[in-house]
């Protein structure tokens, strides 16, 4: 039987791409990563041009634990040749695509990633105190050759002493949504379908965040060529722009994450709903944009569009003769009712975790609150005996809106480090913010 490894990562974002980077040159840590795809991907569908993240580049997969990393963004654009033109840009936030090509960079040098594996089942060995995962290999070409791995056919099987999980929010579709007919998408799948949704005589969003926000500027763009009625469509009394403050960034620290796990789990409920414009909101260039776009359409004749703040989507039927969808909905600030009916309908609606099935043969060594939800440690741990188990943008209900955070990416791996190692092999940061969270505690003078 081959030495277990130290862990495996399941899932292949930037999460666990970052995590594979600070593991790389950690002598002694035998790691190993899966990936169902058959190489990098991250949102292709919102690879919009010109789009570029809402967090600095400083937030790469590694800077922020370890800037002397050949892994950093910087290094990649030396690479490329493009640090200058990079420079010269003056901007601290990269594009979209240059972002995913960074990521694959890294990618491809990293011999612990096996892409083209699926992971099917997550079983643990009593005997071995070891998990055991099961995974059907489902593209060639990969790195699974050699090493600790047991092959059978096409399924293989890894063992490890620790997990640690990243596969990612899927797509969040409403209950009213679920399983419609005709060519209704997520805004997950926006670049693939823009053709045809250009072709129809109407199009609504669904949605009040960025992607939503990107995708309606993007057919605004493009609304006088193709000579559709578009309609932007959202539940939020308002487009609400992402906060960058600096005293609000200061809550993406060690402190607040410390201050909010430390919370009743329904006063961190509640919070992480008042919280959405935190990490749910409109970069405030791009609604500056839209206005200035709508601002140009309407000065000879009105542009077809409509902006439909405080209403919500309530149900939507679908005609399969005319192809089209009737919207109902409700404006929730005056109680009143109406339809919409339109022929293409984009459903910017966001993503939510979702417990992979495969966990399901260890589900009584996880840890869960009472709604069924992974309690997750302040070490991002939900094991409850035997090895650790590890989550990555699985914690928003304990953690705050940290977890999707790619800033706050590099912090969490040097903690889930910590634990795996028993030591620091990047220093985690304890305390970088200049206010307090809590109430503070009074000192006891000696009399």
């Amino acid at each position: 039987m081959p030495t277990p490894h130290d862990f495996v990562a399941i899932g292949l974002g930037p999460f666990n791409l970052g995590l594979a980077c600070l593991t790389d040159p950690i002598d002694g840590l035998d790691g190993v990563f899966l990936e169902a795809k058959p190489e990098f991907d991250w949102h292709p569908g919102m690879l919009l041009e010109g789009t570029t993240l809402q967090t600095p580049f400083l937030a790469d997969l590694v800077t922020l634990a370890d800037p002397t990393s050949p892994f950093s963004f910087l290094n990649h654009l030396k690479e490329r040749g493009r640090l200058y033109s990079f420079y010269i840009r003056e901007s601290f936030f990269p594009l979209r695509a240059e972002y995913v090509d960074y990521c694959r960079w890294a990618a491809g040098r990293l011999p612990a990633i096996r892409f083209g594996h699926r992971v099917t089942a997550v079983e643990y060995d009593e005997a071995e105190e070891v998990y055991v995962v099961h995974a059907d290999r489902v593209a060639t070409g990969d790195r699974a050759a050699g090493g600790n791995l047991t092959a059978g056919g096409d399924r293989v099987t890894f063992r490890a002493r620790n997990l640690v999980l990243g596969t990612g929010t899927p797509p969040y579709v409403p209950d009213c949504c679920r399983g419609l007919p005709g060519d209704v998408i997520h805004s997950s799948a926006y670049l693939p379908n823009r053709a045809a949704l250009r072709a129809r005589r109407s199009v609504t969003v669904v949605g009040s965040g960025q992607s939503a926000a990107e995708i309606y500027h993007d057919l605004l763009q493009d609304i006088d060529e193709h000579g559709y009625e578009l309609n932007w469509v959202t539940r939020s009394p308002r487009f609400f722009p992402l906060e960058y403050t600096k005293l609000t960034l200061e809550m993406t620290s060690p402190e607040y994450v410390d201050y909010f796990h430390a919370l009743p789990a329904a006063t961190r409920d509640r919070l992480s709903a008042a919280q959405k414009g935190l990490y749910k909101g409109i970069n405030a260039g791009l609604i500056n944009e839209i206005f200035d776009l709508l601002y140009r359409k309407s000065l000879t004749r009105p542009c077809p569009t409509r902006l439909m703040t405080g209403t919500a989507l309530r149900e939507v039927r679908h005609d399969a003769a005319t192809g089209a969808y009737t919207l109902s909905l409700r404006q929730e600030e005056q109680g009143r009712d109406l339809t919409l009916t339109t022929e293409g309908l984009v459903l910017a609606t966001g993503y939510r975790y979702e417990v992979p099935a495969f966990l399901a043969p260890i589900a009584d060594r996880l840890r869960w609150d009472e709604d069924g939800r992974l309690a997750v440690r302040r070490d991002y741990s939900v094991h409850t005996t035997g090895g650790g188990v590890y989550v990555q943008n699985a914690e928003l209900h304990t953690h705050g809106f940290t977890a999707p955070d790619l800033g706050m990416a590099a912090y969490r791996n040097s903690c889930i480090l910590r634990s795996l190692l028993g030591r620091e092999p990047y220093p985690v940061e304890r305390s970088i913010a200049f206010q307090k969270f809590g109430a503070p505690v009074e000192e006891v003078v000696a009399g």
